[in-house]
């Protein structure tokens, strides 16, 4: 499967598992400058920005590994673009990661809910 229909195949799957979760969809592969967030969803009163990586192999390194730093720090980059465009200054925002790995059954599925936490086992503040 080509790299690209594969994460395309990923990020449709990480959509129905977060709205599967109650997560209303906001945006999908939204754009700022070079920047892109893969999806901007909201739950309870927090906006999620999600980054989904999807591997067909853990063979590398598992897909959430492959968020580093200045991944993260584009993120939030976007992210604070995004929230004053469209008047959401004082909402509560996480970060998040979906990290999927193909099977032959489907993708195995890891939610990382605050991945951008300091204390989180990537060890990384985006800041």
């Amino acid at each position: 499967m080509k790299k690209n229909t594969l994460g395309q195949e990923g990020e449709a799957f990480a959509v129905g598992y977060l709205e599967n979760k109650g997560y209303r969809i906001l945006a999908k592969n939204w754009r700022y400058r070079h920047l892109e967030v893969d999806i901007i969803a909201q739950k309870y009163d927090f906006i999620s920005i999600v980054e989904v990586k999807t591997r067909s192999t853990n063979y590398f390194g598992f897909p959430e590994s492959f968020v580093d730093r200045k991944k993260m720090q584009n993120l939030v980059q976007a992210a604070d673009s995004y929230l004053q465009q469209n008047g959401l200054t004082d909402t509560g925002v996480r970060f998040e990661v979906i990290a999927l790995t193909k099977t032959p059954d489907g993708f195995e599925v890891e939610h990382i809910e605050e991945a951008f936490n300091s204390t989180h086992a990537f060890g990384v503040s985006p800041y």
